[in-house]
């Protein structure tokens, strides 16, 4: 059974870091691409970043310059490092499978976590 369990959000202030984890299990992580997706209230998901199995990264434009993925295969764990955080960042975020052969930057996934709050405000 695929399991991806996220952790590390929380509430920070504007221009604060914070640094996301999602542990998986149940597939073999290291050959999966790996994706975080952001859902804002009553907004959409907005995809974030992905990395690739082979650890190629692709960025939003609207997080490029912020925010790091990365992925530890040794751990089976993806992580996610946002620095210069703003209020606009404030959403769920959550980690998924990337389908394999979908768009590194329109990734389709079948398995998610639930997600990870952070909140930025003042």
């Amino acid at each position: 059974e695929v399991q991806l369990v996220e952790s590390g959000g929380g509430m920070v202030q504007p221009g604060g870091s914070l640094r996301l984890s999602c542990a998986a299990s149940g597939f073999t992580f290291r050959t999966y691409d790996m994706t975080w997706v952001r859902q804002a209230p009553g907004k959409g998901p907005e995809w974030v970043s992905t990395i690739s199995d082979g650890g190629n990264t692709y960025y939003a434009d609207s997080v490029k310059g912020r925010f790091t993925i990365s992925r530890d295969n040794n751990k089976n764990t993806l992580y996610l490092q946002m620095n210069s955080l703003k209020p606009e960042d404030t959403a769920l975020y959550y980690c998924a499978q990337v389908i394999i052969g979908s768009d590194y930057e329109e990734p389709q996934y079948e398995y998610r976590g639930q997600g990870t709050q952070v909140t930025v405000s003042s």
